[in-house]
């Protein structure tokens, strides 16, 4: 009786223990295989990491979507396939300033190249895009991708300069 009270005593300790714990299986890693990388990037002046992109003369005052330009604006632009890709730009030549500077002409730049120069005799909103040409780029390097407006509105309180509204610039497929 005393071993079988024993075995009882101890099959009902063997049942009160916790119970062996599950883990889920680890959670899985996306596969990255055949993911495919934007060839190049369009920047919006709104963009969180616009700031880590500009190279000169757009100001850091960000006004809705928009921001001002200087004289020669320009961003810096990774180039991840040079090939088939175009220069695009959104902007504005605001009433405020052309009815003091009259119509302007704006180069469209891309590492040093100038990819086309059009003037504009009336303010309002614009858009240009243009084929560039792959031997101006490099793959995996940055590209340099700007303006020139040939004549800025300078405020004659406190000197204040004035190129162009912008709203977006870069390079797309």
């Amino acid at each position: 009786m005393t071993r079988a009270a024993l075995a009882v005593f101890g099959l009902t300790l063997y049942a009160c223990r916790e119970p062996a714990l599950e883990y889920p299986p680890p959670e899985q890693r996306p596969n990255f295989q055949g993911y495919h990388l934007a060839p190049a990037r369009v920047l919006a002046m709104n963009d969180p990491d616009l700031e880590f992109h500009i190279v000169r003369d757009i100001s850091p005052a960000l006004i809705a979507s928009w921001r001002w330009t200087d004289q020669h604006p320009a961003v810096r632009i990774r180039v991840r396939d040079k090939e088939n890709l175009k220069y695009t730009i959104d902007f504005t030549l605001p009433e405020i300033t052309f009815k003091d500077t009259g119509p302007v002409t704006i180069a469209f730049v891309v590492n040093s190249h100038e990819l086309d120069r059009i003037r504009y005799s009336s303010s309002g909103f614009q858009h240009f895009e243009k084929r560039v040409p792959a031997d101006w780029l490099e793959n995996f390097k940055d590209a340099i991708v700007g303006a020139e407006i040939d004549k800025i509105w300078i405020s004659k309180d406190d000197g204040a300069r004035f190129g162009f509204i912008l709203t977006r610039i870069g390079l797309m497929p």
